[in-house]
C-alpha cells in the first residue's frame, strides 16, 4: 500500500541514539531516521555513498584530511564511498539517512553501537 511517512513522527518514536530505523525504500536505497548525540566512531563505507540530512538540531561530520562539515536543520551532505568519517552531535540531533541497502551501519568497523539491517528494519 502506498502511504506517506512523516519524518518528525518517525523520529519522535525513536528511543535509542545511534540506532537507525528504516522508514522507506527507493529502489536499492533505504531511507532511515536516527537520533544522534555525542560522538559515533571513525569508519568508512568501501562501496557505498551515504547521505545525511538534518531534520532537527545540528551536527558535524569529521572527514579525514579536510575540515569538518557542519550541518543544521535543512542541510544535507553526501559522504562519498571510501571516505573515513565520524558523525558528532553536541546536542540531540534528528537526521534522515539515505543509504544503499548493502550499507553496514558502522561500515568497516564493529562497535557496541553496530546495528544489523534486521534491527534497523524492526
Amino acid at each position: 500500500m502506498i502511504a506517506s511517512v512523516n519524518l518528525n513522527t518517525a523520529l519522535e518514536g525513536l528511543i535509542d541514539h545511534w540506532s537507525p530505523k528504516v522508514v522507506g525504500r527507493v529502489n536499492d536505497q533505504y531511507v532511515k531516521v536516527a537520533k544522534l548525540i555525542g560522538e559515533f566512531t571513525w569508519h568508512k563505507h568501501v562501496d557505498e555513498d551515504e547521505l545525511f540530512q538534518v531534520i532537527r538540531g545540528s551536527m558535524r561530520i569529521q572527514i579525514e584530511g579536510q575540515p569538518d562539515v557542519r550541518l543544521n536543520a535543512g542541510d544535507f551532505c553526501v559522504v562519498p564511498r571510501g571516505t573515513m568519517h565520524n558523525p558528532i552531535a553536541e546536542q540531540e540531533c534528528w537526521i534522515m539517512l539515505i543509504e544503499t541497502v548493502t550499507t553496514k551501519h558502522t561500515g568497516d568497523v564493529e562497535t557496541p553501537r553496530t546495528r544489523s539491517i534486521e534491527e534497523q528494519l524492526a
